[in-house]
């Protein structure tokens, strides 16, 4: 086994993993960033994306890439579609903001390229990855490499951004980690289209027969979603069943989908997560590896390059001054209050929107009601709500110099 050291062992090479691996780079920290996929394969998981001002405004204040602003798409709003009409809320009237249509995939490749291009050291393609001595000054990351070599990496501190699968969560003891769950009685399927845009922004459509969301990805290929069970199996809809259903749904409140060849099918079923503490002897947690939310509110890769924007700067202090406990408690304490913040908005989004499995009339009209007083509350109370959490709390704290 080949035995090296240095300050930061990442577990996870994905967003979160190497934005960390990035920042602490730029404060002068060594890292060593791993994950059991290959560059290739994270590049070829298709995942949509909707940046919040301050994620954006990460990439390009640090360095990463402009390419969010040339080849991304600025959204100044959304639209609610229900009761037969549709409702734009537009942001920058509300609270000066806009949020960026570019794909997860995309935000991967720029993080990806900027570690290459700075030297950093991430290991694609690794296996038989373990964790140990966390209690100790020097815990390992344990690994072996795509070539074979096994690997042993000492460092001050773990940092488990491994995703919504994580195995470091399961090395917090069992008697110390607090998990709080909601499992959701729907999924989405979630289709990839070749056809151009059905609208100029998302549609967020509630009807009668289930929530559907309009989305893009490019000019010629859109991304769409509506309310299934979760046990839905994607090969039982054809081409044309799943048009209908999508055209039904949105076709209730005035809106006509431009179809095309559907090129991938999946279904995505929903669930509400977060464990605490986030960091336990040098193990901390960031990203999914800690907390997932719905994707109705678009929060989950926003949440988690909030939670590296605020562990980075606070990390290398800690390591410069030597009181690591005191960083990480300033980490979860800051993290975890925005975490509970995305969780209500996402789990407020997706009950308004859609239909339970067992919903009466009494439910739906409700829900009519819940969408009503959003868009026409007095002096646009609601719609400023919606646009605040949508396009991301702004929070002075964070430092992206």
């Amino acid at each position: 086994m080949r035995q090296t050291s240095t300050e930061v062992a990442v577990v996870g090479a994905g967003p979160a993993g190497l934005m960390l691996a990035h920042l602490l780079g730029r404060a002068g920290i060594d890292t060593v960033t791993i994950d059991l996929r290959t560059r290739r394969e994270i590049e070829e998981t298709h995942r949509a994306g909707i940046l919040e001002r301050d994620s954006v405004r990460l990439l390009v204040d640090t360095g990463v890439s402009d390419r969010v602003l040339k080849d991304g798409d600025e959204h100044r709003g959304i639209e609610l579609a229900f009761g037969g009409e549709r409702h734009r809320i537009d942001f920058p009237s509300s609270v000066d903001a806009t949020v960026w249509l570019y794909p997860q995939t995309d935000v991967f490749v720029d993080l990806a390229d900027a570690r290459e291009r700075d030297g950093g050291d991430v290991r694609f393609g690794v296996s038989e990855v373990s964790v140990a001595d966390l209690e100790s000054d020097r815990p390992a990351m344990r690994f072996t490499d795509a070539g074979g070599t096994e690997h042993e990496v000492r460092a001050r501190v773990l940092v488990g951004a491994d995703g919504s699968r994580s195995l470091c969560r399961h090395e917090f003891p069992p008697a110390l980690r607090r998990q709080y769950f909601r499992e959701y009685p729907f999924a989405w399927f979630g289709i990839l289209c070749e056809a151009p845009r059905s609208a100029p922004e998302l549609v967020y459509n509630h009807s009668e027969r289930g929530f559907a969301l309009i989305s893009q990805r490019t000019a010629s290929l859109q991304r769409m979603y509506f309310q299934c069970r979760p046990d839905t199996d994607p090969a039982d809809w054809s081409d044309d069943r799943i048009w209908e259903e999508l055209q039904a749904r949105v076709g209730a409140n005035g809106l006509t989908l431009e179809e095309g060849p559907i090129t991938s099918r999946s279904v995505l079923p929903f669930r509400s997560f977060v464990q605490e503490p986030m960091w336990c002897g040098n193990l901390v947690l960031a990203g999914d590896a800690a907390h997932t939310v719905p994707p109705t509110g678009a929060k989950g890769l926003n949440l988690a390059l909030a939670d590296v924007a605020v562990l980075a700067p606070r990390l290398a202090q800690g390591l410069r001054g030597g009181d690591v406990p005191r960083a990480l408690d300033d980490y979860q304490e800051t993290a975890l209050r925005r975490v509970w913040k995305a969780q209500h908005f996402s789990y407020w989004m997706t009950t308004m929107l859609h239909r339970p499995p067992d919903a009466s009339d009494f439910d739906l009209r409700r829900q009519l009601g819940e969408l009503t007083s959003l868009v026409t509350s007095p002096r646009g109370a609601g719609s400023t709500y919606l646009a605040e959490g949508y396009t991301g709390w702004p929070d002075p704290v964070l430092s992206f110099h």
